[in-house]
């Protein structure tokens, strides 16, 4: 396959799912995609360093001392500057208003450390989701792959993967459970498939 779908991945942080999405284009995970452009809200965020190692652009656009407008135009542009197709928010954590998401429609997906609809939402990320699902007892969590509109954590659902909860486990623990066994694994997955979907809709 010829056509490979730009994509921007958006970072705050660490950026764990940042090098799952690398490894996975290197791999062939992720074959009808390439990673062109790391956008970071954070100029100190490690994931940054991990795409210069990749030899993958990199920009930072922070929120501080600007409006929310002003904020995304100089986010999309750098999408429209690189010839983005597809935004993959990987812990990135700034909210992205309706006429941003409406602009990329079905074209920005988000990780999200639960199987949605459960412990999402407005106030439901990092930690807090982890202690949450082991506040109300229940025995399985996981992730969710989704496309991002103006509700947080409220786009159509393209892949989830459970992960059991155990005994003794601490919202700790089931970060890193939840990482390895479900969002490493199906991010790379979702990104594949949406651009699979893009470059059909394209021919």
């Amino acid at each position: 396959m010829s056509k490979k779908i730009r994509i921007a991945v958006l970072v705050s942080g660490g950026g764990t799912n940042l090098q799952a999405l690398i490894d996975a284009e290197r791999s062939g995970i992720i074959k009808s995609g390439r990673i062109s452009l790391v956008i970071s809200s954070n100029p100190e965020a490690y994931a940054l360093k991990r795409a210069e190692s990749a030899g993958i652009k990199t920009a930072v656009c922070q929120r501080k001392d600007r409006t929310q407008k002003e904020f995304e135009e100089s986010i999309i542009s750098l999408l429209d500057g690189n010839g983005i197709e597809l935004i993959v928010l990987a812990g990135f954590m700034c909210i992205l208003s309706e006429s941003f998401t409406f602009r990329y429609k079905k074209r920005i997906i988000n990780v999200h450390p639960s199987l949605i609809p459960s412990f999402c939402g407005k106030g439901f990320y990092g930690l807090r989701v982890h202690q949450a699902a082991l506040d109300y007892g229940v025995k399985v969590t996981g992730a969710t792959v989704h496309f991002v509109n103006e509700i947080p954590d409220g786009g159509e659902i393209i892949m989830q993967k459970a992960v059991d909860i155990i005994d003794g486990d601490t919202p700790e623990t089931l970060q890193k459970r939840v990482m390895t066994e479900a969002e490493w694994k199906i991010l790379p997955l979702s990104a594949e498939k949406v651009c699979r979907e893009i470059i059909k809709e394209q021919s």
